[in-house]
């Protein structure tokens, strides 16, 4: 009898830790939960303009996902990498959606110094725009956008920008959701929280097209001039491949190109 009971008691035990392991194991095909991660959103059109509010709400969709707004108080187009000395002046603002927000009297790259340093702000990733107007080839020297992108990239956080191009009704909304899709695509990367800061980053710009999309997403280079830039879009262009992102911007596609933060 004593045998007995003591076998019993062993395999009591097993049986116990099995089923403890089994509870504490996901399901099999069970889906992963995203990892949570928080978004500075800042532009240079302004805190009130429509590109920054089409951004803002598109990503509030994203689950696991912290959307902070810190933007220029007023249009700052054309301010490049322009920066303003001394403590910054902020202010409570809202978009045009109402979404809570801090405006900066400054420019765009400022709004990344003011969210970092002033308001105590830890993103995990910049997105900048969606701006009003293309910023291609070499006018994004020039662009605010593309400046507080690169002064993110400079103060180690991940960034990307986003250009819708010019025309009268502005697609706002699908750029918006392309966003999403970058932000769903790299979201456990930037989880982790890199060490080494980035050297370049992203830059999209996004032609209006009459079907409502771009013919797709390119990754192309940068191109060396402003060449045809402003030049009208034909999003049934045919001809050889896209190289650069105004050749992809004009026939019709979400033209992505690496612009270094220096």
């Amino acid at each position: 009898m004593k045998r007995v009971r003591t076998m019993s008691v062993a395999v009591l035990a097993v049986a116990a830790a099995a089923v403890g392991s089994f509870a504490g194991a996901s399901p099999a095909g069970a889906a992963k939960k995203p990892a949570t991660v928080t978004v500075l959103v800042t532009n240079d059109d302004g805190v009130a303009a429509p590109g920054i509010d089409a951004l803002v709400e598109a990503l509030r969709t994203a689950k696991n996902t912290k959307v902070v707004v810190v933007a220029p108080a007023t249009n700052q187009s054309g301010a490049g990498s322009a920066t303003t000395p001394g403590t910054l002046v902020t202010q409570p603002a809202t978009t045009a959606s109402g979404y809570t927000a801090t405006a900066v009297q400054g420019h765009p790259a400022d709004t990344i110094t003011a969210a970092l340093d002033q308001l105590g702000v830890k993103p995990n990733v910049v997105m900048s725009g969606i701006n009003a107007g293309q910023n291609v080839g070499t006018l994004t020297e020039l662009s605010g956008t593309v400046g507080a992108a690169k002064m993110a990239v400079k103060r180690g956080v991940p960034a990307v920008a986003f250009s819708q191009g010019t025309g009268a009704a502005q697609q706002y909304a699908s750029t918006g959701k392309l966003a999403v899709k970058w932000l769903d695509q790299h979201r456990a990367a930037l989880a982790k929280k890199p060490k080494r800061a980035p050297t370049t980053l992203e830059n999209y710009n996004v032609p209006n097209c009459p079907s409502g999309t771009s013919r797709g997403v390119l990754k192309v280079q940068t191109a060396p001039d402003a060449n045809n830039a402003v030049a009208p879009v034909d999003c049934t262009a045919s001809g050889p491949k896209p190289t650069t992102d105004i050749e992809a911007f004009l026939q019709g596609y979400a033209a992505v190109a690496p612009v270094p933060a220096t």
